[in-house]
């Protein structure tokens, strides 16, 4: 009873201190967004201001535009979800319930390519894309990222998991393969889809490598490319209004979370099942 007890306690108070390393820069961003100025560059480390600076957001939101940034940030996530869902779905359901010749080597392949990172093919893509005259444009900072790996994976093993039957049954019913996918296969997969959102958005809008190579448009600059607009020739960044811009911007990422929490955690497990 004490062993289990104080294993208990060891093991919380190790969760407690890794939640705490990891929420430890948020919490000095937020307290650096409500500090004032004379504060911020104070040699002396005080993790509450005496007062709140709210001219901070004021600043982030009129010195650059940071309603267009996070604008930039839904229209890229939201096309790069549409379009790997619309390409992912359909091919993962055809590995996980399709008999054809080459499947295995095509989800070998689909494996092959989780190791391979962005920043490999970063540079041909763009060579290519500036070949046929696409950069600084939303098709740039959404096209590279239609093809997932990651999402054909997880999708297929949650659909490994569906009973062929269900889909036998649909057959005999009339409906075609399309159907299949999106009317019976897709539904049952929304934990997955939930799961795969989180990620991709996550991903998406914190990227700041990709929009800084294919946009040199402010117009086009996605949040994270966009706070970097927050600069002051004197002192260099300029600190509260840079740090209340990222508030701004990963609050939405925040909510998005607390609000899938649920079925992104059903979507983890259902996709980690043996396929």
């Amino acid at each position: 009873m004490i062993r289990s007890f104080f294993s208990r306690a060891f093991s919380t108070s190790l969760l407690f201190t890794g939640a705490a390393l990891i929420l430890l820069p948020f919490i000095w961003m937020l307290s650096l967004a409500f500090k004032p100025r004379d504060e911020i560059f104070n040699p002396n480390i005080q993790l509450f201001p005496s007062r709140l600076e709210w001219n901070n957001f004021a600043v982030a939101l009129t010195q650059t535009d940071v309603p267009l940034f996070l604008w930039n940030g839904f229209v890229v996530v939201a096309g790069i979800l549409t379009f790997q869902i619309l390409f992912a779905v359909p091919c993962s359901f055809a590995l996980a319930q399709r008999r054809f010749k080459g499947r295995t080597l095509v989800f070998g392949l689909v494996l092959a390519a989780l190791l391979v990172p962005f920043h490999v093919t970063a540079i041909p893509i763009f060579l290519g894309f500036a070949k046929v005259g696409i950069l600084n444009s939303y098709t740039a900072l959404i096209l590279p990222f239609v093809p997932t790996a990651f999402g054909i994976f997880l999708f297929r093993q949650f659909f490994s998991q569906l009973p062929s039957d269900l889909f036998d049954a649909a057959r005999v019913d009339g409906l075609s393969e399309t159907a299949i996918v999106w009317r019976i296969a897709f539904p049952l997969a929304l934990p997955a889809a939930t799961a795969f959102a989180i990620f991709s958005v996550t991903a998406h809008w914190n990227d700041l490598f990709w929009p800084l190579i294919a946009t040199t448009d402010p117009y086009l600059a996605t949040p994270p490319r966009g706070i970097l607009y927050f600069r002051d020739q004197e002192s260099g960044d300029d600190v509260g209004p840079l740090m209340a811009a990222a508030v701004i911007i990963t609050a939405p990422l925040v909510l998005a979370f607390l609000l899938a929490q649920r079925k992104f955690t059903q979507g983890l497990a259902a996709g980690g099942l043996k396929g």
